[in-house]
């Protein structure tokens, strides 16, 4: 170790020990492990989700803020602009979903990579290349990679960034891990800044209260990374919300008055394919779905006691931590439930858990390591099967259904809403977008106008008004042509649309 006199120096100069060993070196052969995980997640979006599903709606809000296909949908109080600007270099100019598709699943198999690298010298390539491939095969991993969505980029940003603090308390003459903890802090709450601040409540613990994990230079590392991440979505608070407070008050009520809500069970019924959860009703998914769900605490817990017995507990603890609180929010003060908010917590579990099965294979004695070894190897083909038919099921699913929103879009196209136009109504946000229309609600999460500027508007382009069979229309659309689409979808076209067909 070349750096071990410098580092002792420093210890007695500060006065205090760090917490961990100054880390191994890192070979760079294991890396190809590392890179063969990132491209088999990669390759399994773009074969089993396809670049062909359409975008979504909460896609549908994210891409068309620098989209200039479609004018931009109203952006609530919970979202962040992180992704928008993420997508921007390929929706900016182009409406290809399919090249979006691409592009999402390449930026999220390197980010993946990159975040695995980061923990090299702290696990054996072993475990990092078992715990990436327990987090990759995960059907909401691989369903949500490609997608325009922010929960993934959270993940890889909380699993980099707890990397880069081990290594920076490990070796405090490093630089690397210092800014690598900045750029995962940046990452994070770029993407949705009350995330990244419950992911790094334990980080933030450990700087301010814990003497011997205090480092000056990396609490100014993950503060200064969080509030630079968060800072153009504090900024809109107060433009456009009337104040920090204000945002958060709207996005607790959008998100159904955040307190005390048990949504343990939310997360377990969404296991089974459902995006979204709310009302989270009905039965319970095939035990052999959730299974996987009830055995990660077990195998933490282990991962665990393996890391205390081993003497490297910090290694360990603080990635689970992290998970805790990440988790906290979305188990417990929230009433719905998806999917896709617990991929966090996930990331992190991962390299603790593939540290449990390791030390299961390599425990046992000579003869019963080959037993240990087969019940893993069928326990993991099993999961991975599970895995891949909840995904290609939900996939199916999904794609069927924006198909949906495209066919209806183009029947409003022949109809003569054409662009400039506006759609209105429960469903209005990812058909508008997908007709290159804009969109607008008087009610709801997505109210941004009322009904008399709804009139206005219908005077001088193309207005539908997309509704149910047995939803009555707004007074403002009573007399305007009712026209039966597909999927159950009625819509109410205003005078102009007759207009703009018959030229």
């Amino acid at each position: 170790m070349t750096r071990a006199p410098h580092t002792a120096t420093l210890r007695r100069t500060r006065g205090q020990k760090p917490p961990l060993a100054p880390v191994a070196g890192r070979d760079r052969k294991g890396e190809w492990w590392l890179a063969a995980v990132a491209g088999a997640f990669t390759l399994a979006q773009l074969v089993v989700v396809r670049p062909g599903m359409r975008l979504g709606w909460d896609e549908a809000v994210y891409v068309s803020q620098v989209s200039p296909h479609a004018p931009a949908a109203f952006f609530s109080a919970p979202r962040a602009r992180g992704i928008s600007l993420l997508v921007a270099p390929i929706a900016g100019w182009s409406s290809s979903t399919p090249l979006l598709r691409v592009y999402l699943a390449l930026l999220s198999g390197l980010g993946l990579f990159l975040a695995l690298r980061a923990w090299r010298g702290l696990f054996p390539v072993r475990v990092l290349a078992l715990g990436g491939a327990l987090f990759a095969s995960l059907w909401v991993t691989v369903f949500y990679g490609p997608q325009a969505m922010p929960n993934y980029w959270v993940a890889v940003g909380a699993l980099a960034g707890v990397a880069c603090f081990l290594h920076a308390q490990a070796d405090r003459t490093r630089q690397g891990p210092v800014w690598g903890l900045a750029a995962s802090a940046v990452l994070m709450a770029w993407m949705r800044p009350t995330d990244a601040l419950w992911t790094s409540l334990p980080l933030l613990f450990a700087l301010v209260c814990l003497r011997r994990w205090r480092h000056g230079r990396l609490l100014t590392a993950l503060a200064g990374g969080l509030a630079a991440g968060a800072a153009e979505w504090v900024i809109e608070a107060y433009v456009r919300f009337g104040g920090l407070g204000q945002r958060l008050s709207e996005g607790s009520e959008i998100q159904g008055e955040l307190g005390w809500h048990i949504a343990i069970g939310d997360q377990l019924r969404s296991l089974g394919g459902r995006s979204l959860c709310r009302p989270c009703t009905g039965a319970m998914p095939n035990p052999a779905v959730t299974a996987w769900w009830f055995a990660l605490p077990v195998l933490a817990a282990l991962g665990l006691a393996v890391a205390v017995r081993a003497r490297r507990t910090p290694l360990t603890a603080l990635p689970l931590a992290c998970a805790a609180t990440a988790a906290i929010p979305y188990l417990f003060l929230i009433g719905y439930a998806a999917p896709r908010f617990l991929l966090p917590a996930y990331a992190l579990l991962a390299i603790p858990v593939a540290d449990a099965l390791a030390w299961l294979v390599t425990a046992p004695s000579p003869a019963w390591r080959p037993i240990a070894v087969t019940l893993l190897a069928v326990g993991l083909a099993g999961h991975l099967a599970v895995q891949y038919a909840v995904l290609a099921h939900t996939a199916r699913r999904t794609t069927a259904d924006h198909e949906g929103w495209a066919r209806t879009a183009a029947a409003l196209h022949r109809m003569g809403v054409r662009p400039p136009c506006l759609l209105t109504g429960p469903s209005a946000i990812p058909i508008a977008f997908s007709a290159g229309c804009g969109s607008a609600n008087t009610g709801g999460p997505n109210a941004n106008t009322n009904a008399a500027a709804i009139a206005r508007a219908a005077q001088r382009m193309p207005v539908a008004v997309l509704t149910t069979g047995t939803a009555r229309p707004p007074s403002y659309a009573r007399g305007w042509t009712l026209t039966r689409l597909d999927g159950g979808v009625y819509a109410y076209l205003a005078p102009t649309a007759r207009r703009v067909r018959a030229r």
